[in-house]
């Protein structure tokens, strides 16, 4: 899933870790863990990346992330609340001072008119506080992946170029 833009935006994410002591985690649905590729594949990562949860089902991201059983019933996995408690949870359990969260139908079946195939979620959180956003990707199940793995970095780099 590597390619020249994702692999930019990695690096530049390491950069800005560097310079922060900044450490982070990723919790992928999804992507299945592109975004922790993506990370790996830079040398030095392991001084600012220690973890990655790939929570695909349900029963994942309420075991390894606390997702709560009832925001997955009353809003589905793929939702602002469940990537919102993803990100938290994987924080809380790695201790990571930044993180990531990405749920979302990459297709190409399991879309419905309220999520059509393309509907993404991603939480980041940067200490306490957290923010979300849903995007409608265009595309086939690997271009939607890909949009994904690249807004979840460039979010990430926006936070910490907010922080100075």
């Amino acid at each position: 899933m590597t390619d020249e833009t994702i692999r930019s935006l990695a690096v530049t994410l390491g950069e800005q870790c560097r310079r922060h002591d900044c450490h982070v985690v990723t919790a992928e649905s999804c992507t299945g863990g592109g975004v922790a590729e993506a990370i790996t594949a830079v040398a030095g990562s392991s001084g600012w990346f220690g973890t990655g949860y790939v929570t695909y089902s349900n029963a994942a991201k309420q075991q390894l992330l606390g997702v709560s059983a009832a925001s997955l019933e009353r809003f589905g996995a793929v939702s602002e609340a469940v990537v919102r408690e993803m990100v938290a949870g994987a924080c809380a359990a790695s201790g990571a001072e930044l993180g990531v969260a990405i749920s979302g139908i990459a297709g190409p079946e399991g879309g419905s008119d309220d999520k059509p195939v393309g509907t993404v979620w991603l939480a980041w959180q940067d200490g306490t506080e957290a923010r979300a956003e849903c995007h409608c990707f265009a595309g086939d199940r690997d271009e939607v992946r890909r949009a994904a793995v690249i807004r979840a970095l460039e979010g990430m780099s926006a936070l910490l170029e907010a922080r100075g």
